[in-house]
């Protein structure tokens, strides 16, 4: 496969297959699962960054055990809707995925996504410091999912 447009991603996918999200941050990774019917993303893992190989492998081996179809990345496009340094490495990220493995992948926009991941882990949960450090990024990869998601829905 390749990369493709969001709405294109269904359609490119063997059918009722759940959908992996990913928050790519430079210390993790954080990852996002759908259920099959694209309704609800859920937090899955966090996958603490190495090198390509072994941050693929392990992405790659998540994907296996829940039988997912495809992947939505989030892209750090800046606020004045410019895509800088970032948006590149993750763009690379995803190419360097498909040369591994031949599924389709498509980029959501995810500004400001970890900024409110955070502020519903303070506002609703009441969670400290230290355990938002260890929930935001899948949290983050979740909510990008969502998102992607919700977008789907209304496409239909």
């Amino acid at each position: 496969m390749a990369v493709v447009d969001l709405l294109e991603l269904p359609g490119a996918m063997a059918p009722r297959t759940p959908l992996v999200g990913l928050d790519l941050g430079v210390k993790t990774i954080g990852v996002a699962v759908s259920d099959i019917g694209l309704m609800i993303a859920s937090p899955l893992a966090l996958i603490r960054r190495a090198k390509f190989t072994a941050d693929a492998e392990a992405l790659l081996k998540l994907m296996e055990g829940r039988g997912a179809g495809g992947i939505v990345i989030g892209l750090p496009i800046n606020m004045d809707g410019t895509e800088g340094p970032r948006c590149q490495s993750v763009r690379a990220f995803g190419r360097n995925l498909l040369r591994l493995r031949e599924l389709p992948i498509a980029f959501w926009d995810e500004r400001l996504s970890s900024a409110a991941v955070n502020r519903m882990l303070i506002d609703e949960a009441d969670t400290t410091r230290a355990r938002r450090a260890e929930v935001v990024d899948k949290a983050a990869a979740a909510w990008i999912l969502q998102g992607a998601l919700e977008r789907l829905r209304g496409a239909r």
